[in-house]
């Protein structure tokens, strides 16, 4: 099992801060400094040094304050010619019919680069937005039916289903795609587990302490054995690289410097009222407080003090940051979809500074490594810890 690394496409706004980085919502007719926003220009430079360095795909989110993934992903794949873009998209918002032709149609045009994010929601208000008023359960409940209607519907015959959300008769595409697109699912809540362990090719989790991740890794792991399946298992974190170990962490404190106390507080309050429970595992990890935010070697949870979903930085030099990456996938994590702030700097920070480095360990595949390094990938050599 090889490391794949995935980085991240800010499609609502991309700046040097934690905060005022969204180009839409409360930053509508006003001016802020060092905003980005995320015309396809911007994205396609991200995009193609993505692909350059030696990213596998890149992360597109869905919500209300971005781009549509669909829409943005398939115009850039018109600027790249390897990339894979990892698309975010809610279960319940669409047909699971017109879901699974979509991403027929998407493989077609794209010669195979599409890979599934299924965002279930954990927050109800962000839901309501779209005219979705299940409870966070029930929702889970309709994703497991939504995700079994397509793939049933990929199966390229007629497919009949009977649920308790959905009647779908004779539903198929026209052509299956190919390959099949693999689906990358997260969820910590006891209603999320179950539909990971039937349906999830990856089981992405947010970046936790390396213990609390294994837990995490054990329990989906068994519930997939009860379904007779495997599943592979990813996660999703800030990075902050540097040359130096000081240089890192003088990068992470100045991101602190924008935030005051009372920003903070707003922001808790908010992230506090999120219906999802890995929502509310980040806010645990740091309880509101900037201090002892390093919650494990390189590991640090700023970001979740004022930005909802991934919390959670490797910070360090290169070797540091590399050596943390190599523990997460020791214990089972393959993928490691990463962003930082800003994308387009902190992705050739990363690139030109961890992945040579992940490439020395043997960590990569042939291919990525080569193509990081310009030099053959090295024989894995067995590393004891």
């Amino acid at each position: 099992m090889t490391v794949r690394l995935h980085w991240f496409l800010p499609t609502g706004g991309d700046g040097r801060t934690l905060v005022d980085r969204h180009a839409y919502g409360s930053n509508i007719g006003r001016e802020t400094r060092g905003l980005r926003t995320p015309d396809i220009e911007y994205l396609a430079q991200i995009a193609k040094a993505a692909e350059q360095l030696g990213f596998e795909a890149v992360l597109t989110p869905t919500g209300t304050w971005c781009e549509d993934a669909w829409l943005t992903t398939v115009a850039l794949a018109q600027h790249t010619e390897r990339l894979k873009f990892l698309v975010a998209f809610r279960p319940g918002l669409l047909s699971p019919t017109l879901a699974a032709q979509m991403a027929a149609t998407y493989q077609r045009l794209t010669r195979g680069r599409l890979l599934l994010n299924v965002v279930t929601g954990g927050d109800s208000a962000e839901q309501r937005r779209f005219g979705d008023h299940l409870d966070h359960d029930r929702r889970y409940e309709r994703t497991d039916e939504f995700l079994s209607v397509v793939r049933g519907v990929w199966r390229g015959e007629p497919y009949d289903f009977h649920g308790a959300h959905y009647e779908v008769e004779g539903g198929l595409t026209s052509l299956p795609p190919d390959p099949v697109p693999e689906l990358f699912f997260g969820g910590s809540s006891q209603a999320a587990g179950p539909v990971a362990a039937r349906h999830a090719d990856v089981y992405l989790t947010w970046g936790e302490p390396p213990a609390q991740v294994k837990e995490k890794i054990d329990w989906i792991r068994s519930l997939a054995e009860r379904e007779g399946r495997t599943v592979r298992f990813g996660i999703r974190l800030h990075t902050i690289s540097r040359d130096s170990s000081a240089d890192a962490w003088s990068t992470a404190n100045r991101l602190l410097d924008d935030l005051d106390t009372d920003t903070i507080a707003a922001a808790q309050a908010a992230l506090g009222r999120s219906e999802s429970v890995g929502q509310r595992r980040m806010l645990d990890l740091h309880g509101g407080s900037r201090d002892q935010l390093e919650i494990y070697p390189n590991l640090w949870a700023g970001v979740g003090l004022v930005r909802g979903g991934a919390g959670t930085a490797l910070v360090g030099s290169h070797g540091e940051v590399a050596d943390l990456i190599e523990e997460y996938h020791s214990l089972g994590v393959e993928h490691f979809v990463l962003s930082g702030y800003p994308h387009l700097e902190e992705a050739y920070w990363f690139g030109e500074g961890v992945i040579p480095e992940l490439a020395a360990r043997g960590l990569l595949a042939a291919d990525t490594a080569s193509r990081a390094t310009g030099r053959p990938a090295p024989i894995p050599v067995a590393r004891g810890r």
